[in-house]
């Protein structure tokens, strides 16, 4: 079995015409957190989107889990991976009892083991306990945050894409998600690639990082390497 759950190669996306992402290279680890980061409009969720599925793709090519992988959400969720959407999309009028039951009609949860998924999913996140039967449009951003990521685990993937979690949160309430989802990580041997922005706060949960600039990888290493400010705004 190979050591890469997930390899992208030579990935070539664009829309009407006009190129976005250009001979992409990139691969993500078995039992590890990739950091994807990047200026706005490098191309970073427009990637996302092309590996689950929901941007197609016209060159190159995807692996997961060492096979060819039928790019369709939801093939890629049948296969073993999840995706945490930018600006969460949560519908405002369902509970998170709801939103949680629909996303395990979607993942194709067998009927007789969602009652035990939900448990474990609010293992994870047990804070979500205390508004399981509220409305997602009552929550607070950092509430329906966690509600987007508990439906996306739902699945048990063994991959989660995860598109600017922090977008639209206060730093100490994403300070207050990354430790779950590393622990998450360390426990189940899942991996992740995270794009995101708050770059400080996602490299201390990240194992190795890659950075995209218009449409390009331009630079791969490790969280330390970029410890000096200077060093990450040369790279952006």
């Amino acid at each position: 079995m190979t050591d890469k759950i997930l390899q992208v190669e030579n990935l070539v996306v664009g829309y009407g015409g006009r190129p976005v992402l250009t001979d992409i290279n990139v691969h993500v680890n078995n039992n590890e957190v990739l950091c994807l980061i990047g200026h706005n409009g490098a191309g970073k969720s427009t990637l996302l989107k092309s590996i689950f599925g929901l941007v197609p793709h016209e060159g190159g090519r995807i692996q997961f889990n060492g096979k060819p992988a039928v790019i369709d959400p939801r093939a890629m969720t049948m296969a073993g991976m999840s995706m945490v959407p930018e600006g969460r999309g949560v519908f405002p009028g369902m509970t998170v009892e709801e939103t949680l039951s629909l996303g395990m009609w979607a993942a194709g949860v067998p009927e007789n083991e969602r009652a035990e998924r939900t448990d474990w999913v609010m293992s994870i996140l047990p804070v979500m306990k205390k508004f399981y039967r509220t409305r997602a449009g009552d929550l607070s951003g950092g509430q329906q945050q966690m509600v987007s990521i508990g439906r996306a685990l739902l699945s048990r993937p063994r991959c989660l894409l995860m598109d600017e979690p922090s977008i639209g949160l206060a730093p100490k309430l994403f300070q207050d998600l990354c430790g779950p989802i590393r622990e998450l990580q360390q426990k189940t041997g899942m991996s992740i690639l995270l794009v995101e922005q708050n770059v400080k706060e996602a490299l201390k949960i990240s194992d190795r990082v890659v950075v995209m600039k218009s449409g390009q990888m331009t630079w791969e290493g490790l969280p330390e390497e970029l410890s000096d400010n200077k060093k990450l705004m040369e790279l952006y």
